[in-house]
């Protein structure tokens, strides 16, 4: 599949916006990629000798990192010194001509080069200034550097995560960066929706830390009414069972989870165990959870007799809740995920053809496109400049500074 064409009514809905990208590595250059998939005009800032750090994480192909090709996509790329004077007076411009300014600096960073909110709001009192950091922009840790792994440990994501007899387990990948990414671009349309009204921008502050918070359910509203501090688990849940993932004969793993009361009644007739049903206890969802023993011993062993696709169809047709353990190889030929587009392909002047996550969501009538993939660094320096105003004078005189 390739990105998804033009809807019937043509332009993007973002098409207009105009957003400057300041941040670097991943939250804030998340929200403002996926403002860019839906027709956005996305310019991303970086310095002149030190590029966003995501172009050099993970693998890379004839020397270009291939994260930057996903998170670099539909931005402009330019190149500017915010420190220098030539510098803070050309983001000025740019900002008075923008609609958002995304940045991931400490706080106090921006102000110390004169380019806090007072400036940038008085260049353009309908700015909305999205400030992303790992721990918001006031409060005891705030001047702490920080990223999105501590998050993922101060949040209690760790403390739940693993199993009960081993350590508190970090995710291996950037869990607390993508959340709070999507929830940073969820807060800039809400202050875009805000300015419709009032005429005026505003900041955004944005903590890494509460997003991950949010999403990992009502631990705190436990904790608070019943004293309740949820353990580690594993694969297990204390809201229902069976809930687990299960090796099949051939040597695959599946996932189940029983939710609903119905499904979990279907799963044990299925695998031979209807007697389970009429157990007092099977009735609700906690108390299955505290007989999973039994219920993994039914539901595992009746897999391990079966291949996966024996397994998978016959919890289809009982419509029961089953889905296989994939890697990224099976993800990539899943039918599923072909069938919804999920894949792009995108062709790209440096490596050619690639195929990545397409956006994120579908529109009927406008949705989002992947235009192109991630560009070098400072690629579109001085074409976006001089589409700015800047004069080829100009452009020299912010190079000589070191600017650009």
């Amino acid at each position: 599949m390739t990105a998804h064409p033009p809807g019937p009514q043509g332009a993007a809905p973002l098409a207009g916006l105009r957003v400057l990208d300041l941040a670097t590595l991943f939250a804030g250059p998340i929200a403002a990629t996926m403002l860019g998939d839906f027709g956005a005009e996305v310019v991303k800032v970086e310095h002149p000798a030190k590029p966003d750090p995501a172009r050099g994480h993970g693998p890379a192909k004839n020397g270009v990192g291939l994260w930057w090709k996903l998170l670099g996509r539909n931005k402009h790329a330019i190149t500017l010194d915010l420190s220098t004077r030539g510098g803070r007076a050309t983001l000025l411009r740019l900002a008075a001509d923008a609609d958002v300014i995304i940045e991931n600096f400490r706080p106090g960073t921006l102000e110390k080069w004169d380019l806090g909110w007072a400036e940038l709001s008085a260049a353009n009192p309908r700015l909305v200034l999205a400030r992303v950091t790992a721990f918001g922009q006031f409060g005891p840790y705030s001047s702490r550097p920080g990223f999105g792994t501590l998050a993922e440990a101060m949040s209690g994501f760790a403390a739940i995560t693993g199993e009960p007899d081993g350590p508190p387990t970090l995710p291996p990948f950037g869990l607390a960066d993508s959340v709070a990414g999507l929830a940073t671009a969820y807060a800039v349309m809400t202050a875009l929706a805000a300015r419709e009204r009032t005429g005026t921008g505003q900041v955004v502050d944005m903590a890494i830390i509460e997003p991950i918070l949010m999403v990992l359910g009502p631990q705190p509203l436990w904790y608070d009414q019943l004293g309740y501090v949820q353990p580690r688990t594993g694969n297990r849940t204390r809201n229902n069972a069976p809930r687990n993932t299960y090796r099949t004969a051939d040597g695959t793993w599946v996932a189940v989870s029983a939710s609903a009361q119905s499904v979990a009644e279907r799963v044990m007739r299925l695998v031979g165990r209807p007697e389970l049903v009429d157990e007092p206890w099977f009735a609700t969802g906690a108390e299955r959870a505290a007989h999973a023993d039994v219920l993994d011993e039914a539901v595992g062993g009746w897999i391990a007799r079966h291949t996966r696709d024996e397994v998978t169809a016959a919890f289809e047709k009982a419509e029961a809740a089953i889905a296989p353990v994939q890697d990224v190889r099976d993800v990539m030929a899943d039918p599923q995920y072909q069938a919804l587009g999920t894949l792009a392909t995108v062709h790209d002047p440096e490596l050619g053809r690639m195929r990545m996550q397409n956006v994120l969501f579908r529109l009927s009538d406008t949705p989002g496109t992947i235009r192109w993939a991630g560009r070098p660094h400072g690629a579109d320096t001085d074409a976006v400049l001089t589409e700015l105003g800047l004069t080829p004078e100009e452009l020299a005189a912010l190079r000589a500074e070191g600017a650009l």
